[in-house]
Order: structure tokens, then C-alpha cells, then sequence
């Protein structure tokens, strides 16, 4: 037998109506180009005799082992199973409702061999793709995929048009490196995500989008539930846009209130006094808190694998190590706790009586404010400690 090369792997459930035009197509590609290659068919759990069709069609049949939570028996579940079985040093992935044409798999095939570690379809006019009428509804065409396909380019560097497209190949290997996990609709935008931050090679390939050939029941997709699941994926992959810029802008606008209300300026008849001083604390606050937890992300997911980890970060652990934070924390702690006996002592001095409260509000809203910045940074410290244990 000769060396596979090329494995098309087909996710299905419930997919009897196109099931077999697919399988034909795929196999048709792979006779006329004379590419050593094989379907599967990953089939998660189908009632309506997909199973019968891909062996009738000779297509090797792969069974999903089912999940006992339901939720955990999706898309990508199906994808991984199938791909894990695949013989082929490249695989081809595409849905089963014939809404891709498998017999453009050699254009797949030829940027895979010239070295490219993921070759993505494009269905989107923008990458020379052609989305027949009816094959795609306006919100995915103008809104989902562009906007999606938009952050991945800004955020992960990945340099792609369309996103959510489900017809790619990849090299093996390299996908067996990335170590997916998503077992749902978001399978696909994590692997380009990790194409990206990973830098693997990457190149585009313009396909056509045709209407979904299924009759017998609706779309597997939900525009809102799914849409929302990779937004908030891209979200959950990005410290940096979660986390860290939040902080840093509530952070900015929080020392600017202090800038004009610790001193009490009025600025075009408007005064900036206790009130300002008190919701300027809450966003520096709130922003310091962002700060760190994208710290603690980024830790996490360097320590997972799940991502990279970059020079810039490894400096900064290097400098901030746990005893340097925990100085610094300590700073704050004392900070505070001086302005709070600075506050005891002028309420002392007027026997516990009313205070002069704009005045006293100065002292007392930023030692506050120190005394909690310091525990956050000492807790925080010790935790990211534990996160990083096992990277030393």
C-alpha cells in the first residue's frame, strides 16, 4: 500500500442528504489528482443512517465516542476523533452538507507540499472567494466573519480573511503540536488563533461557499449562540484586550482624577474635590485589579502551553520576582497605614468630633486606597508564584 498523504476528514451528525455527494467528491479529487489519500467520516452520533452511507461509500467510518455531557459532544469533538484517526501527513477538513466543494482539495494539497503549516479557505469576496446566492446569511457575510476575522488578524497576528471558514488543511504534525481543546464550534478559531501566536505558516487559498444541500433538517449552527461562544473565546485568548488594556485606560483616568482633586482644583467653574477623589480611587482600583489578572492569565496560559511565552514577559518576571513584589507591597501597606494614623490623629485632635471632611477625605481616600493596592499586590504575588511553579 502505498504512503497516504492526504486524509479528508468529514465531521457529520445526521447528515444522510449530502453525506454521499461529499464522499463522492472528495474521492473523485483524489483519483483525477492522483493523490495517495483517504475520507473519513467522524460521524458523532448520527440517527438517520449516515453511518450505512460512508461505509457503503467506502469512506473508513469513524464512531465519536459520546461524552456523558451532552455539551461535550460537539463539532470539534467530532473533528479531533476523526483526525486523530487520520492516517495522512496532511489533513483536509470540511462539513458534510455540501456546502464545500471537496474537489478543490488539490489547491489544498499544493500549498501544503510547498511547506505551509495551515492552509485556510477563504469564502469571503474580500480573499477571492465567490459565496453563491442563499449559501450564506448577511449577518455572517458582513458582520460575523469580517468582525471576527478582523480581531484574529489585530489581536493574534494571524493573517487570514476569513476566520470561521470550516474548509482547511493543515500538516499533521503540526496540528498534534498545538494541543486543541475546544470541543465546540470554537475548534476552528482556536486553531487559527494558535497559528498566529505560534507563528506557524500560513497562507489562503479562495474557495466557493455553496447552499447548504441538507432538506431534512436546519443548520447545526446558531448565529447568536455560536457567534457569541467565539467572541467569547477570542476574549478568553487575550489577556492583553481582557485584561490588561481595560487596566491600564481605568488606571490612566484614575491617577488624572487624583492630578486634579487631591489638590482641589476647579477647572472652568467645575470643582474637583472628595467625590472625584473617591471614584478615581475605584477606577484605579478596578483598573490594578485588570492588571494583575492579566498577569496571572498570561501565566497561566505560558505554564498550559497555551501560549507562547514572549521575551518582553520572561524580562519582566525576571525583574518583578515574588521578592521584589512583595517589597513593593509591603511599601503600599505602610503608605497607607501612615495616612491612616495621619487621619486617626487629626480626628483625635478634635476630641473624635466633626472632622473638616474635604480635608480629611484627602488623607483618608488615598491611605485607603494604598492599604488595598498593597494587600492586592502581595496576594497576588504569592499566586502568581504558584501558577509558575512549574516553570523554572
Amino acid at each position: 500500500m502505498n504512503e497516504i498523504e492526504l486524509s479528508i476528514v468529514m465531521p457529520c451528525l445526521n447528515e444522510a442528504d449530502t453525506l454521499a455527494t461529499c464522499i463522492g467528491k472528495a474521492q473523485e479529487a483524489l483519483r483525477e489528482a492522483g493523490i495517495a489519500g483517504e475520507v473519513i467520516v467522524a460521524d458523532n452520533g448520527s440517527s438517520d443512517g449516515s453511518c450505512e452511507i460512508a461505509e457503503r461509500c467506502g469512506a473508513r467510518l469513524i464512531r465519536v465516542p459520546q461524552h456523558p455531557h451532552p455539551a461535550r459532544n460537539g463539532y470539534g469533538r467530532g473533528l479531533m476523533t476523526g483526525i486523530a484517526a487520520a492516517q495522512g501527513r496532511y489533513v483536509l477538513m470540511g462539513d458534510s452538507d455540501d456546502s464545500y466543494d471537496f474537489g478543490e482539495a488539490p489547491s489544498f494539497l499544493a500549498k501544503l507540499r510547498e511547506g505551509y503549516d495551515l492552509v485556510q479557505g477563504c469564502r469571503l469576496p474580500s480573499g477571492g472567494g465567490v459565496i453563491r446566492p442563499g449559501a450564506m446569511p448577511w449577518s455572517h457575510r458582513w458582520i460575523g466573519n469580517p468582525l471576527f476575522s478582523f480581531l484574529v488578524r489585530r489581536w493574534f497576528a494571524c493573517p487570514i480573511q476569513d476566520v470561521n471558514c470550516g474548509m482547511r488543511a493543515f500538516r499533521k504534525a503540526w496540528y498534534d503540536s498545538i494541543n486543541q481543546r475546544c470541543t465546540g464550534m470554537e475548534f476552528a478559531a482556536e486553531m487559527i488563533i494558535k497559528a498566529g501566536v505560534f507563528k506557524a505558516r500560513v497562507a489562503e487559498v479562495p474557495i466557493t461557499l455553496h447552499p447548504d444541500g441538507r432538506q431534512s433538517h436546519a443548520p447545526h449552527l446558531k448565529t447568536m449562540r455560536d457567534g457569541w461562544r467565539i467572541l467569547r473565546f477570542l476574549f478568553l485568548y487575550s489577556p492583553t484586550w481582557l485584561y490588561l488594556i481595560p487596566g491600564i485606560i481605568l488606571v490612566a483616568l484614575g491617577v488624572l482624577g487624583y492630578a486634579v482633586a487631591l489638590p482641589g482644583l476647579q477647572i472652568r467653574g467645575v470643582v474637583f474635590d472628595a467625590q472625584t477623589l473617591l471614584f478615581s480611587s475605584v477606577f484605579i482600583l478596578c483598573g490594578y485589579q485588570a492588571i494583575l489578572f492579566s498577569l496571572l492569565a498570561k501565566t497561566f496560559a505560558v505554564n498550559e502551553g497555551l501560549l507562547p511565552m514572549k521575551p518582553g514577559l520572561t524580562r519582566f518576571f525576571e525583574w518583578m520576582n515574588l521578592e521584589r513584589s512583595l517589597v513593593l507591597g509591603l511599601m503600599g501597606l505602610v503608605a497607607g497605614l501612615g495616612l491612616f494614623v495621619w487621619a486617626l490623629i487629626a480626628w483625635i485632635q478634635v476630641d473624635f468630633g466633626a472632622l473638616d471632611y474635604p480635608r480629611a477625605l484627602r488623607i483618608a481616600i488615598p491611605g485607603a486606597l494604598m492599604i488595598v493596592l498593597g494587600f492586592q499586590t502581595i496576594f497576588s504575588s504569592f499566586f502568581a508564584s504558584v501558577l509558575g511553579m512549574g516553570k523554572s
